[in-house]
């Protein structure tokens, strides 16, 4: 079984890309976040796309705004949206759904971005992700909690730790609150395969991050031990963010029990343009979303 996760940053804008990657990459169940669209536009414009490709949808969108959804064709059963109880902004957001596949508990989630240390958004990040891990905890053997975490896990996941002092995905809270879901059981599958590679799944649009590979690991999959174990493959699809009209985030596929394509890796070409001093590259002035 192929599983992927994709923050496409609207799909209505990558819809050129999308479908074209569905043919190439064959996914049997993909995470999607930051649709922004609204459930009935979602079923407008991607439904028969879809159908036609054997996949069922279950969609929890807003227009214009966040949105999550899961599509999958080995199955598509429980299909819950949101987090039981969980924390709006000042109304609960589209940012989880949850449904079974393939044997499979897959929770696709937008984890909100937190804006600014110590702000009313960072502090509403925070209780989120309280909120998810609280809902996972019922049970994590046979399940994959991934999507846009909006975290980078440690050091090691960020381009160069000094250009983030003062920012959000790397503060102690926010990886103490990702810590704390990991250990309910569940493997951060990417970094288990490939510790210590340089890995990333976002780049700023901006300044020539992407040429540069300067980037940052924020999407991840996390699996139960049971899934785990039957990992074959855990890559990051970086033709995906090449080209014209991509997202600024690349999808993260696994295999389970076998790997079409092989344990591809990280797939990192040398930069374009090098950096090779810590502190040499500011950001532009936005965080991830």
């Amino acid at each position: 079984m192929r599983i992927a996760t994709w923050n496409v940053n609207s799909l209505k804008q990558r819809l050129p890309r999308v479908l074209p990657w569905l043919e190439e990459r064959q996914p049997d169940v993909v995470c999607l976040q930051e649709t922004k669209l609204a459930d009935g536009a979602f079923a407008e414009l991607l439904g028969n796309e879809l159908a036609d490709r054997g996949y069922m949808v279950a969609s929890h969108g807003e227009a214009a705004w966040n949105g999550v959804a899961i599509i999958s064709r080995v199955g598509l059963e429980d299909v819950a949206r949101g987090l039981p109880g969980g924390p709006g902004f000042p109304n609960p957001e589209a940012r989880a759904i949850s449904a079974t596949c393939g044997g499979i508990r897959m929770v696709s989630v937008y984890v909100p971005n937190g804006r600014t240390p110590g702000s009313e958004h960072y502090e509403y990040k925070l209780a989120w992700l309280a909120s998810l891990r609280e809902m996972v905890a019922s049970g994590t053997k046979e399940t994959i909690v991934c999507g846009d975490m909006n975290i980078a896990p440690t050091d090691e996941d960020v381009f160069d730790p000094e250009a983030y002092v003062g920012q959000t995905h790397v503060t102690r809270p926010e990886r103490v609150a990702l810590s704390d879901l990991l250990a309910l059981g569940l493997r951060d599958v990417v970094r288990d395969r490939w510790p210590g590679e340089r890995v990333f799944t976002y780049w700023d649009y901006r300044a020539g991050m992407f040429h540069q590979d300067l980037g940052m690991r924020i999407d991840l999959v996390l699996a139960g031990d049971a899934v785990a174990e039957r990992v074959r493959a855990a890559w990051v699809d970086r033709k995906a963010r090449k080209g014209s009209g991509p997202s600024d985030h690349a999808p993260v596929i696994i295999d389970l029990d076998e790997a079409p394509d092989g344990d591809i890796g990280p797939v990192v070409p040398p930069p374009s343009a090098p950096v090779t001093k810590r502190g040499a590259v500011k950001l532009p002035q936005s965080s991830p979303g």
